[in-house]
């Protein structure tokens, strides 16, 4: 006995389509959010004296972000940890703010920096604005780990020594 509905395997083709179509554009804007934010990150490192290619490397950008605010930059790792991206995300919130009071901003750049972190660094890494990591010490924090103002000193790129001619 038939009832006509078919098999079902109609419904499960379009079915799939669409779930292939979702996971093809949530990927596609998970692509471009990681180039956008690379880019505006490298652009930022190298203003702040920080290595840009850290700016590529998932994680190690962060750690960056978070030395460049003074934190610890191992509290990334609580990102991995169930629930413990929250934790985290509090961090990279105070680093943002401490990076902010360099640059002369206001905590509303906190808000900025959470939820399109390459706008933030992109607006931060404009030529007319100025680094100036003294004003984070002056407000009683501590220095930056990294770049400019730390005791590490800033990343300084390698100089290859002028070619000599062969003779």
């Amino acid at each position: 006995m038939t009832y006509g509905y078919g098999d079902g395997s109609g419904f499960l083709a379009a079915l799939l389509v669409v779930y292939a179509a979702v996971f093809g554009f949530a990927l596609l804007v998970a692509v471009v959010v990681y180039v956008l934010t690379g880019f505006a990150f490298m652009k930022l490192f190298r203003k702040v004296g920080v290595e840009p290619w850290a700016a590529w490397v998932p994680f190690f950008n962060v750690w960056r972000i978070l030395e460049l605010g003074g934190q610890a930059g191992w509290f990334v790792l609580f990102s991995i940890i169930p629930y413990g991206s929250i934790v985290s995300a509090v961090f990279e919130g105070i680093g943002a703010y401490r990076i902010g009071i360099a640059f002369r901003k206001s905590g509303a750049w906190v808000v900025l920096f959470l939820f399109l972190p390459f706008v933030w660094a992109w607006l931060l890494a404009e030529d007319s604005e100025v680094y100036e990591p003294d004003l984070i010490r002056q407000r009683g924090y501590g220095p930056p780990l990294v770049g400019y103002g730390s005791a590490r000193g800033p990343y300084v790129a390698p100089q290859h020594p002028p070619a000599t001619p062969a003779g």
